[in-house]
């Protein structure tokens, strides 16, 4: 599956730290880490534009040609953005063969148009939109299908129900987590308190209206009362 993993150019990096990183990026490179294999993580520079790309369109699994020597297998494994969240400026990456047993997430794809979102007020919650699995990177799939064409309102799909691409590939999120859920939104009454029963309570009476008017004929049977209270 990963056999044609897309090659990326590396170049290792002689100077570390954000000043240096600051101006690899400048001149359009990504910095980035690589390590694994019981080896000491090296300092590299990706070419930016051409490695983004390679991620934006899904791919995790590339095979790295540093300083010129022979191609080996890299997983991303961590993408850092800037504080607006838009620009990647650091990445981490792996050492990995096809069959070596990796931890990693892929995103989760629904499939279909779920038949509760006729109801009127029903909506799609996603509270994962990643799935944490452990398998060899042969087997490592870009994402996972979950279908949800059945599902009616109220229903949940949890993580042990999602179907694996392979045998071999086991699931670590927590297997009750839930994955996509169909929740009706109803509407509330605004101004109104609403009973236990779902109907709207009866408004209380104000009594200030009255309490001002027991005042003002108690003045008027003891006028030295009203005296007291100014």
């Amino acid at each position: 599956m990963h056999e044609d993993a897309p090659i990326l150019t590396a170049n290792s990096r002689a100077r570390i730290g954000s000043r240096y990183a600051r101006r690899e990026r400048e001149a359009g490179g990504l910095p980035a880490v690589v390590y694994g294999h019981k080896t000491e993580p090296v300092a590299v520079s990706f070419d930016g534009r051409e490695t983004v790309k390679h991620i934006n369109k899904g791919e995790r699994v590339f095979r790295m040609a540093l300083d010129g020597g022979q191609p080996e297998y890299i997983l991303l494994k961590d993408l850092q953005f800037d504080h607006l969240g838009t620009r990647p400026v650091h990445a981490d990456f792996m050492r990995v063969d096809l069959n070596e047993k990796v931890r990693v997430k892929v995103p989760v794809h629904l499939i279909g148009e779920a038949r509760g979102l006729s109801t009127a007020g029903a909506v799609m919650i996603r509270p994962m939109t990643e799935l944490e699995i452990e398998c060899t990177l042969a087997t490592l799939p870009e994402y996972v299908e979950v279908i949800v064409t059945e599902m009616q309102a109220g229903d949940s799909i949890m993580a042990s129900q999602v179907s694996m691409p392979d045998a071999g590939i086991r699931l670590m999120s927590p297997p009750d987590a839930v994955v996509a859920h169909i929740v009706v939104q109803s509407e509330e009454k605004t101004g109104e308190a609403v009973a236990a029963d779902g109907t709207a309570a009866p408004a209380q009476p104000t009594v200030i209206a009255e309490k001002k008017a027991e005042e003002r004929a108690a003045a008027k049977a003891d006028p030295k009362a009203g005296d007291k209270k100014k």
